[in-house]
């Protein structure tokens, strides 16, 4: 998916909902653990639920490697649905790979040719030659990890050098150099607040990847004001809120109910910015 088509479809769903699949079984209906594939049903439902207020899927490949061969397999199956059923939504791997060039390089072919991934999380921190293999392919997007939503962030994401530049922004500003906006994206955490302000002083027009709204305790309106470019520049991911928000047999109504609510709200914050009429 190009950066124009991701654009049109947020202005024509106003919306710039990417929902997260985080399927744990131990949090899914109980109900659903009779069917075949408890974890493709889960998410069959949800994405029959949710398609029309979203822009984006990113399942977290952690929650189905945990289950070895069955959970590839529900992971293969849940890709292969949203192409085959909603092919308008950016598919997104949330799965932090990196490594020494050759390695990555067998990450980018597993994710980009045998799964055709859209896009895929990606960890920056071995430097040029561990990313640039998964820029190789033309029409994907790589993610980068930049400044993330978990307490821990700070430890090392905020620390500065002796010119006073932070790790993240070092992040944003050399890795600019590998590829451009149509390319590249940076995962920024909702729970940042105001430092999305200088985030956007480095990478002023590059899309953000923005988890951790919701459960979280990040602010909607806060990621927008400090965050929004004239493209709207955010993909603002909601997991826990949305696919757990009820675990009766009325899950995937509930979780419409909820993306509904959030698309209601980016479609405020689009208008206001300009964006949509």
């Amino acid at each position: 998916m190009t950066r124009l088509q991701l654009i049109e479809n947020i202005v024509g769903k106003q919306s710039f909902l990417c929902v997260g699949l985080d399927t744990d079984l131990k949090k899914i209906p109980q109900h659903l653990l009779a069917e075949a594939d408890p974890l493709f049903a889960f998410n069959k439902a949800i994405i029959d639920a949710t398609a029309e207020y979203c822009v984006a899927y990113k399942p977290n490949l952690a929650f189905y490697e945990c289950f070895g061969l069955k959970g590839w397999e529900a992971f293969e199956k849940t890709v292969r649905y949203i192409k085959e059923r909603y092919p308008d939504q950016l598919i997104i791997a949330d799965a932090k790979r990196g490594d020494i060039g050759n390695t990555s390089a067998m990450y980018a072919r597993s994710f980009f040719e045998e799964m055709d991934i859209d896009a895929l999380t990606v960890a920056p921190y071995m430097g040029e030659d561990s990313v640039t293999p998964f820029l190789q392919y033309e029409g994907k997007w790589v993610i980068l990890l930049a400044l993330t939503s978990n307490k821990g962030s700070h430890d090392f994401q905020l620390t500065a050098d002796a010119e006073g530049e932070r790790l993240f922004e070092k992040v944003l500003r050399t890795s600019q150099q590998w590829a451009g906006d149509d390319r590249m994206m940076y995962v920024v955490g909702a729970t940042q607040g105001e430092l999305f302000s200088d985030i956007r002083k480095v990478a002023p027009n590059h899309f953000l990847l923005v988890p951790g709204v919701g459960a979280q305790g990040g602010s909607l309106e806060e990621v927008c004001r400090y965050g929004m470019t004239k493209d709207c520049g955010l993909l603002v991911n909601s997991s826990r809120g949305i696919i757990y928000a009820d675990n009766t047999e009325n899950f995937a109504t509930v979780a419409a109910e909820k993306a509904r609510e959030l698309q209601q709200q980016m479609a405020k914050e689009l208008q206001k910015a300009g964006i949509v009429d």
